[in-house]
């Protein structure tokens, strides 16, 4: 079995899976960074996202192999004490309902407010399509957004 050394939030850490093991797998089962949900295993819903090279991507269809020597930042990483803007206005907002997605739709939009850092109703809505919500927390998450936004 091959041995792949990452770069997870900042430090490295070894592993041995095979090539086309998901990153996400690597995480939660391999690396115990549970933070990381598994939401639909397609790349669909955005509750595995995670940052490599502060790029949002979908963990669950990311092979570990494809990860090379690119930093990956999960939600564990974004913060050390869980005051990142966006996760301050996520608490503001009460945004989180079950709170499955939340940590997906938090690396996301980090992701997105780092490359739109003034955006519209309409930029928020583009940028943020794919995060699923079962709850239905669209316009909370869009208010918190707001408020990173302006931080």
């Amino acid at each position: 079995m091959p041995s792949y050394t990452l770069k997870i939030n900042g430090q490295s850490m070894t592993v041995d899976v095979d090539a086309d093991t998901p990153l996400l797998w690597v995480l939660r089962d391999h690396l115990n960074l549970t933070g990381t949900k598994y939401g639909c295993g397609i790349a669909q819903c955005g509750a595995c996202t995670v940052h490599v090279e502060d790029v949002a991507m979908r963990s669950c269809s990311l092979p570990v192999s494809a990860v090379g020597d690119a930093p990956v930042t999960t939600i564990e990483g974004l913060s050390a004490n869980g005051d990142h803007p966006v996760q301050e206005a996520w608490k503001e907002h009460d945004v989180p309902q079950c709170g499955y997605c939340q940590a997906g739709q938090i690396m996301s939009a980090v992701a997105f407010l780092n490359n739109s850092p003034n955006p519209t109703d309409a930029d928020i809505d583009a940028g943020m399509q794919g995060n699923l919500c079962r709850c239905g927390t669209y316009n909370r998450i869009k208010s918190a957004i707001k408020t990173a936004a302006g931080k």
